[in-house]
């Protein structure tokens, strides 16, 4: 692998909050991401929530067939740019652990459940996971990741949690959110893969579920574009039998077209900023990027999305019962902690303790433990 000058190195790596010996077949970052891929939380996202609930169907996307898509993205991004592939995978593969069950819906109902102890963050709890909740090593809680793969995991933090980071390591992967600098390109540039991936693979579950048509569909310009172009190629995809490969060849066309424009508009502002390191790029600001034309019509369709999907009275419906149920198994721990399992009852932190405990479970758990606890079928 050839890294560009403003590439992560992992002879460069800031290191391990615990130090290791080096490897003698693999670099840090190849490490951070086997780690990863071994951990409990991982295997988890199996049956975790992305849109639509786990128990709707088996061949909608969950957590985990996501992050595999990120990762995909990223590094296809990553090799012509020069970037450590990776770093991009280990990030990727990393970026929803902390994720609730049943996706932003359970997030929401922890997060309201958990504001008078300090509220709950995705991207947090998914560097609390990392950092402390895996249990796998002697030495050590977590999985002891480098600092680079520690810091793109950690894509969103609140001033006051950033502070409270910064108080316990201090420089550490808060700091940015303090004095306004960036991540590394590598964690940039999964953030990026992270809206690609969603926008496209929503489209695909939101057209299988029925909630969303191919008609719809045509007042987006981004969708559009290569459904006529597909069309073009391939006039037979017309049919009505072949619907589905038609909207797998534009959802193709759509995501190569973007990851081209992220290539070339991110080779543009790499030239002006000209960054001679990756601490450089750091502190140049966003220099992974759209092109202005891409990012709108992007923007467009996340609006497209969001209103026609996301908002569905289908999915409004699921994701109002689902948190109920976080609503109610956070109450319920809570009153009787000895419901829990030994390790996170006798916890003295004892909201968080539930929080944690909650943020771990699958969506097909979350949903017996409530059954159980309570008597009611809400999913």
């Amino acid at each position: 692998m050839t890294l560009a000058t403003y590439a992560s190195d992992p002879s460069k790596t800031r290191g391990r909050r615990f130090a290791e010996s080096v490897a003698p077949t693999r670099t840090d970052y190849q490490r951070d991401r086997d780690r990863i891929v071994h951990s409990t939380a991982f295997r988890r996202l199996v049956y975790k929530t992305q849109v639509f609930l786990n128990h709707e169907g088996d061949l909608f996307r969950t957590r985990l067939t996501h992050s595999l898509e990120v990762a995909q993205l990223s590094r296809s991004i990553a090799r012509p740019l020069g970037l450590n592939e990776d770093l991009v995978e280990a990030v990727a593969l990393a970026h929803d652990l902390g994720h609730t069950p049943f996706g932003h819906a359970g997030q929401d109902a922890l997060n309201e459940c958990m504001a008078p102890h300090g509220g709950f963050e995705h991207n947090l709890q998914s560097l609390r996971v990392v950092d402390q909740l895996e249990e796998r090593y002697p030495a050590y809680d977590g999985l002891n990741l480098t600092f680079e793969t520690r810091e793109g995991i950690l894509k969103h933090c609140s001033h006051r949690n950033a502070e409270l980071i910064d108080q316990s390591e201090p420089g550490g992967v808060g700091r940015r959110f303090l004095d306004r600098s960036q991540p590394s390109l590598e964690a940039q540039l999964c953030n990026l893969a992270d809206a690609i991936a969603y926008n496209a693979h929503d489209i695909d579950d939101g057209v299988r579920s029925g909630l969303i048509t191919m008609v719809q569909l045509q007042s987006v310009e981004l969708f559009e574009r290569y459904r006529v172009e597909a069309l073009v190629e391939f006039p037979d995809l017309a049919e009505p039998s072949r619907a589905r490969r038609l909207l797998y060849e534009t959802i193709r066309r759509m995501l190569s077209a973007q990851v081209y424009d992220v290539i070339a508009a991110t080779r543009q502002s790499l030239l002006k900023a000209a960054p001679a390191s990756a601490d450089e790029a750091r502190l140049a600001g966003p220099l992974l990027r759209f092109s202005p034309a891409m990012h709108a019509q992007s923007t467009a369709l996340k609006q497209f999305l969001f209103a026609q999907l996301y908002r569905h009275p289908q999915v409004m419906q699921m994701t109002g019962q689902a948190q109920i149920v976080v609503r109610e198994l956070f109450e319920a721990y809570t009153a009787q902690p000895s419901e829990m399992p030994a390790e996170h009852a006798a916890r003295p932190d004892a909201a968080r303790a539930v929080a944690d405990y909650i943020a771990g479970m699958t969506d097909r758990f979350a949903g017996r433990e409530h059954e159980r606890l309570t008597g009611r079928k809400l999913l």
